[in-house]
């Protein structure tokens, strides 16, 4: 019997449901749709041209895109090549891109749908082929379109083996320069057949493609859920289209990181104060009537899956939309596990904690309160990085994945912070930053935080309002924030209490670099970049001021 394999799968699926359709990629407003038989035809001639360009089995083949039909394609295409994929996040600078290209070892790169190539194509060394796909408006000497035109379908497409090495993902870069995480086939296939039954993922479904392809969470929850489950994929056209796209769509499974769901937030108090939406979810008439006109124009009427990951969300946050009978499920993982790790579901879950360990994960938390975990998705290591390799692994072989947490007696598992965000004040305190920020995240006000404090003797709070918050008077934030910070500095012990708020000007973005692609903070580049008025701002009269 044929080894499973993310490749395998596909060739089921193309098999059995030719004629259904597998990808839907929006054009100037207009969904154009590829079947599982024509997306098969289309990634088998790009298959050949690889084949024809003389990159090997084995060799290494980037892709540089945003979310789209043909991301999806390049990367069967790959498979059935039988060559590494390198996925690079498409918002990266030319001064990123070919720094990750250069140790890869890429012998290719497939260049789709961008915002900015002509300032990110001087990224891409001359001696590494580049195929463009016409469709995005992208051009260079080999295209897309040119070489399927002209290719013959692959006849013998790579029979994958479980131990080779399927894809290098770099990871976002909070911690400084990216790694390139190598995973085998073994790794992406345990995970997707423990979690399809875990969270009773069904197969057909429909699916919606936005946030990066080139991180694991997508890559997995999307992509290979897709693949493994025959599920067709809808993307998103632009940021101005995406809730048009998503509302179009109404995926029956969603994903999406806590900024993601604050922003949803925010969107639905625009419309509807939420005095006015708490009155009618009092009203029984009234109550069933908004929550489904509320998850339709969210685009997510039929959506029976919904998760969140790569960061802490607010339980606020969480009971708030489960009133609107949003109900969130709460999933942990890192790139170097392959997110095989814990996930709460619909039977087993608790409100703040990440859920249980999945099926054959192996969990154990070391003296100092760090997670470390060991299963068949962890990863083989950092390509060309061998003492990296070494310092991410124990003596027995568990990841250390670098997060503080905790489990309560039926398994449940509580993260309570990381330790690189750690710092230490002037009176010699260790702070976690992660959970004081969620808390502060309550504030509707606020689109991002960062709780700082090196070299002074209390933390103070780092803020970017929100598009809500902007629209209040200097007055009205300051009243806002200083509650904020009235409730919660009660809650914490004395040495973690917030002195001061300070609203950043400059709002963090991923274009800036403040932002990874992933939208987490990086909390080393603030450091960075505003430590030295750390001082200044604390001495600072008063308990919430604008920069």
């Amino acid at each position: 019997m044929p080894v499973s394999s993310p490749l395998r799968q596909f060739l089921q699926w193309e098999k059995e449901i030719p004629d259904k359709i597998f990808l839907r990629q929006p054009f100037n407003g207009e969904w154009k749709t590829w079947t599982w038989a024509a997306a098969g035809q289309e990634c088998r001639k790009m298959a050949q041209a690889v084949k024809s360009l003389g990159i090997l089995p084995g060799e290494h083949v980037a892709i540089l895109s945003k979310n789209c039909a043909h991301w999806m394609m390049a990367d069967i295409a790959i498979m059935m090549a039988g060559c590494v994929s390198v996925p690079i996040y498409p918002t990266l600078s030319a001064a990123s891109i070919k720094p990750i290209l250069v140790h890869s070892d890429a012998k290719a790169i497939i260049i789709g749908k961008l915002d900015d190539y002509e300032h990110q194509k001087e990224g891409i060394p001359e001696n590494i082929i580049s195929i463009s796909v016409e469709a995005y408006s992208n051009h260079t000497a080999i295209t897309w379109e040119n070489r399927i035109s002209e290719e013959t379908p692959i006849t013998e497409v790579y029979n994958w083996k479980q131990e080779d090495l399927l894809t290098i993902i770099y990871t976002s870069g909070t911690t400084g320069i990216p790694k390139g995480v190598m995973h085998i086939v073994s790794a992406v296939d345990a995970v997707l057949q423990v979690v399809t039954v875990q969270l009773k993922l069904t197969t057909r479904v429909q699916l919606f493609s936005y946030l990066p392809l080139s991180h694991i969470a997508e890559r997995l929850a999307v992509e290979m859920n897709a693949i493994y489950n025959g599920c067709t994929i809808s993307f998103a056209e632009s940021l101005e289209s995406f809730a048009k796209n998503l509302a179009d769509t109404q995926p029956h499974c969603f994903v999406g990181v806590p900024r993601i769901w604050a922003k949803f937030r925010e969107g639905v108090l625009k419309k509807m104060p939420q005095k006015k939406l708490d009155l009618f979810l009092q009203i029984p008439l009234l109550n069933t009537v908004v929550k489904k006109s509320i998850r339709k124009k969210l685009g997510l009427s039929r959506a029976s899956t919904i998760l969140c990951g790569s960061a802490p969300i607010g339980i606020e946050l969480l009971v708030w939309f489960k009133k609107l009978g949003v109900n969130i499920l709460v999933g942990y993982g890192m790139t170097e596990d392959c997110v095989y790790n814990h996930f709460e579901t619909h039977e087993f879950f608790r409100l703040g904690s990440v859920g249980k360990a999945l099926p054959g994960l192996q969990t154990k938390i070391t003296a100092d309160g760090e997670i470390c975990v060991k299963s068949s998705g962890n990863m083989k290591g950092y390509y060309k990085e061998p003492i990296l390799t070494d310092e991410a692994f124990d003596d027995e072989g568990y990841l250390k994945t670098g997060d503080i947490g905790e489990c309560d007696k039926d398994g449940f598992l509580f993260i309570t912070g990381r330790i690189k965000d750690q710092f230490k004040t002037d009176k010699g305190k260790y702070i976690s930053p992660g959970p004081i920020e969620v808390a502060l995240m309550q504030n509707t006000d606020i689109d991002q935080v960062c709780v700082v404090g090196t070299g002074i003797p209390q933390p103070i709070a780092l803020l970017n309002l929100s598009e809500m918050g902007k629209l209040k008077t200097t007055t009205e934030i300051m009243d806002s924030l200083s509650a904020s910070l009235l409730a919660l500095n009660p809650l914490l012990e004395k040495f973690e209490r917030l002195e001061k708020v300070v609203v950043i000007k400059e709002h963090w973005t991923v274009e800036n670099g403040f932002i990874t692609p992933s939208l987490k903070i990086k909390r080393s580049l603030v450091e960075k970049k505003l430590c030295s008025f750390y001082p200044e701002w604390f001495n600072r009269p008063g308990k919430v001021f604008f920069d």
